[in-house]
């Protein structure tokens, strides 16, 4: 056979342009979600990390080395170690010292000379608010020109361009925060008391360019002054005094060291862009070394053996590594169950290929075409569509998703380019392998299954069980393995198998009971669906492997949803909540009860330092209705109790009555307090002084009330009025107006609202990112179910419009057809439907003990609802299903329809393709 030659392509491509276009367009997409989900991965992470840095103190997010001035070289090389030329030196000599991929951003960073102490300083025209004399802290910063805009005056300079341990005079600069705040003026004089007394004199008046920025974080004192008081005993009116800043010129360095002990220090700061979270082991290696490390000990022998340095970045990279350890396995999960998807429907795009040129492709072999080279021409026809459509994939990923890594998406699209140029060739090979003179009939099934198909079901079996196990046991976390990821999806695989294998056998068996029926179209229908083959395996295990990602996916985002309302209900204590630090005014419950989707107000009365036990112990002492606050705790779900429990004061002893102090009254209390106080009595003091005796009667984890460990509710029936003035009140409703909530609290006091309180937990870009993720996920993996049962349905298309224009010949009426392929469908559709319910549940189920989602519900891996557990969510099952049915129905019958507008004649002319 000669060489693959452009005519072949050519004439392929224009004798069926709808299938390349298809193709192209199928190839495009998936290349284009393909590459784009390492670049969405990479832009989440990313900023997960520099939150995280960013959320981190200024003065912990940086680098911080100091050291000493050199001292054992004599006065003149003490002061040439503090001199602009050495510090800048040092400053490079450090910057070189940093490991990749650690980058300093050298525009952020600052280094300099400052003083170890405050130095008082005996002007009495500087405010002293208690007597004591005002404080200044001097520093010499390098690039103070750059960071600040001269609001009057000028920047300090030196003289002669040189001072010494001698110089008693010097030059500064200050801020317009501190120049108002301490009356400070361009050509102020201040005097400062030390081992050499300075004179500083102030020529100008500056404003930073950005307060916050790292540059103005070594002492907050060199932006804004400070007042202090002096140490003393707790609650004493100690006196108090002022600190501030005075900026130097950095030549001015060497008289602050006559002055009183000095220190060199480089600020060096993290460059942001150059961050990213596939460095992190780098990033932390980077900080180690400089903490304690080689890079440590470079900066001792470069700049002196007392060099020291601190920063927060290494508890930053802990923190972010935790969270991404936590998140990261989800998202894998989710990732591989649409990838699985994707690629089982580009091999069923090329095996349908395959399928229409099965009689094309027979007679080329049979004509002495060589497998190698019926290899060649299908691999050119299917790249010439396939390779340019993945390039487009991939540019529109890199366009949509900029400022990510470029190798792991080109990777990813060359994945998908490759597998939908192979599907065609290799399937062909495979079929046409050894010449055929007639292929047989191709709608039934080999008695008897293959060894190496039942040998490859039981491999696959034997994975997905030590998967789920292994996920069980160890949990989703970063550790578990790849394996792991594939669980759900093996889970799904186990489930195609099983269902290809078992479900033609009942419809086999009803086959011959449904021949004594009146009709053939119900035979009939169930015969053809009985005659199943090996290639049903790759629509079901496409269905069902979507129906397990769909179903874990919504679980996961249905659990992280619920997680989320169920913090921010504890945290509230409703659908919203109005807290004054006094009594709430008059007529508040009434306005708040006109505010549009308020069903319910109910007012409680707290306090939260109820003295129990003689004063030797406190805890929150809620007072309320019984009737009104257990319906609360029944529709909020929060400790539930009958009403009763708390209304009966068992104060009959005696004669007492039931508002007198010894009228033993019933509580409720959390597990924490009944243990404390067991089942007898106690005396509670209320916040009016008066004593009442309580005995727990009834404990519950929650109430809505109080969100912590300690708490007792009372009835406030009987008690002092003035003691038992409600304080917080209880909404309850849906859709509450945040805006006519706040007009109608009209500041009495704090409002919360529930759905603000559960805005509150998305505050990293791995929670939203790893959530867009799933939901994007589950999306795919639907649109490729859909397309997977087109391709399916599509493939057996001809056939079946074949088959009603013969059975049209013999009188089968429109109606009739229809019926008949909708009948044939729903024994695939519908086994296919609850088996992925009955797969999609069991998987959640297998997985939920090994998968927390706590971490991607709430921003603390202690969430204040407990443990966030993967549960089924009924939607999630019911909806692809449902899906399933409808269009598998939907399908068959347009088929029957478009059949019965051909005609007969159509259908059934000789010499077409079947």
């Amino acid at each position: 056979m000669n060489r693959v030659t452009a005519p072949w392509v050519r004439t392929r491509l224009r004798a069926a342009p709808g299938a390349a276009v298809a193709l192209a367009v199928l190839v495009a997409l998936t290349a284009c979600l393909a590459a784009a989900f390492p670049r969405a991965l990479d832009r989440y992470t990313d900023a997960g990390l520099r939150q995280a840095v960013e959320r981190t103190p200024v003065d912990e997010s940086s680098i911080l080395v100091t050291a000493g001035p050199d001292l054992d070289g004599g006065l003149a090389h003490t002061e040439e170690s503090v001199r602009p030329e050495r510090l800048t030196e040092l400053y490079r000599s450090t910057l070189d010292t940093v490991e990749r991929p650690l980058v300093i951003d050298a525009k952020r960073s600052s280094y300099g000379v400052r003083t170890t102490e405050t130095l008082p300083s005996p002007d009495e025209w500087l405010p002293r608010p208690d007597g004591l004399p005002a404080e200044m802290l001097l520093a010499a910063p390098h690039g103070l020109a750059d960071h600040t805009r001269l609001s009057s005056g000028r920047l300090p300079e030196v003289p002669g361009g040189e001072t010494s341990v001698e110089t008693t005079e010097v030059q500064a600069a200050v801020t317009e925060e501190t120049a108002r705040t301490l009356h400070v003026e361009v050509g102020s004089v201040i005097h400062v008391s030390a081992h050499q007394n300075l004179t500083v004199r102030v020529t100008g008046i500056v404003t930073p360019e950005d307060a916050d920025s790292p540059y103005w974080s070594v002492d907050p004192l060199l932006r804004a002054p400070s007042l202090r008081r002096v140490p003393g005993p707790m609650g004493a009116s100690n006196p108090s005094y002022w600190v501030g800043g005075l900026l130097l010129a950095p030549e001015a360095a060497p008289a602050v060291l006559g002055a009183t002990s000095t220190v060199r220090y480089w600020h060096l700061t993290p460059s942001p862009d150059a961050l990213h979270s596939r460095d992190l082991d780098g990033l932390a290696s980077a900080v180690a070394s400089l903490e304690s490390g080689p890079g440590l000990e470079r900066l001792h022998a470069t700049i002196n053996p007392l060099t020291d340095v601190t920063t927060g970045l290494d508890a930053a990279f802990t923190a972010y590594e935790e969270l991404r350890g936590d998140i990261g396995p989800l998202v894998v999960v989710a990732a591989s169950g649409a990838g699985t998807v994707a690629a089982v429907v580009l091999l069923m795009a090329g095996g349908l290929a395959g399928e229409r040129r099965r009689a094309e492709l027979a007679l080329l072999r049979a004509r002495g075409a060589s497998v190698r080279g019926m290899v060649g021409r299908l691999l050119a026809e299917t790249a010439v569509v396939a390779v340019p459509a993945g390039a487009l994939g991939f540019g529109a990923a890199l366009l949509a998703l900029p400022g990510a890594r470029l190798l792991p998406a080109l990777w990813a699209a060359a994945a998908v380019t490759a597998v939908a140029t192979l599907a065609l060739p290799l399937r062909a090979a495979a079929a046409h392998h050894a010449v055929r003179l007639h292929d047989g009939r191709r709608d039934v099934a080999s008695a008897r299954a293959s060894r190496r198909r039942t040998v490859a079901e039981l491999t696959v079996v034997v994975l997905a069980l030590g998967a789920v196990e292994m996920l069980r046991r160890r949990g989703a976390t970063e550790g578990a393995g790849d394996l792991v990821a594939m669980a759900p999806v093996l889970v799904g695989v186990i489930a195609a198998l099983v269902l290809v294998r078992l479900y033609p056998l009942p419809l086999r068996g009803l086959a011959r009971p449904a021949g004594r029926l009146r009709g053939a179209v119900g035979p009939l229908a169930l015969a053809r669906a009985g005659r199943t083959s090996a290639s049903a395996v790759l629509p079901l295990l496409a269905l069902l492997t979507a129906f397990t990602v769909a179903a874990f996916g919504g679980s996961v985002l249905n659990g992280v949803a619920d997680a989320r309302d169920r913090a921010a209900l504890l945290s509230v204590g409703a659908d919203a909540r109005v807290e004054a630090e006094a009594a709430l005014p008059a007529g508040l419950t009434g306005r708040l009860g006109q505010v549009p989707g308020v069903r319910e107000v109910t007012e409680v009365g707290i306090d939260y330092q109820a003295e129990i036990q003689n004063g030797r112990q406190s805890l929150p002492l809620t007072t309320v209705d019984p009737a009104g606050y257990a319906a609360l705790a029944g529709r909020t779900g929060l400790g539930a109790f009958p009403a009763g429990e708390l209304g009966r004061p068992d104060g009959a002893e005696g004669g007492t009555e039931s508002g007198s102090e010894d009228a033993v009254r019933p509580a409720l209390a959390s597990p924490a307090v009944a243990e404390r106080l067991g089942s007898g009595t106690f005396r509670v003091r209320l916040a009016d002084g008066t004593l009442a005796t309580l005995r727990i009667v009834l404990v519950r984890d929650r109430t809505p009330a109080v969100n912590g460990e300690d708490f007792l509710v009372v009835d406030r029936a009987g008690l002092p009025a003035a003691a038992t003035r409600p304080n917080v009140a209880l909404l309850t409703g849906g859709d509450l107006d945040a805006g006519a909530v706040h007009r109608a609290a009209d500041d009495a006091g704090t409002v919360h609202l529930r759905s603000e309180e559960r805005g509150t937990y998305v505050d990293s870009p791995l929670q939203s990112g790893g959530e867009r993720i799933y939901t994007a996920a589950v999306a795919a993996a639907a649109g490729y179910a859909a397309l997977a049962l087109l391709l399916s349905l599509a493939s057996a298309a001809p056939e079946r419009a074949a088959l009603l224009a013969r059975l049209r010949t013999m009188g089968l009426t429109r109606a009739q057809g229809r019926r008949l392929l909708v009948l044939e469908s729903l024994p695939q559709a519908l086994p296919a439907a609850l088996g992925g319910i009955l797969t999609g549940w069991a998987a959640v189920r297998l997985l939920s003990p090994g998968v927390d989602l706590t971490t991607l519900a709430v921003p603390a891996s202690t969430s204040p609802a407990g443990r966030a557990e993967l549960s089924a969510d009924p939607w999630s099952l019911a909806v692809p299903a449902v899906a399933v049915l409808v269009l598998a129905v939907g399908v068959a019958a347009v088929q029957a329809w478009w059949s019965g507008r051909r005609g007969a004649v159509a259908e059934l002319r000789a010499g077409d393709a079947r």
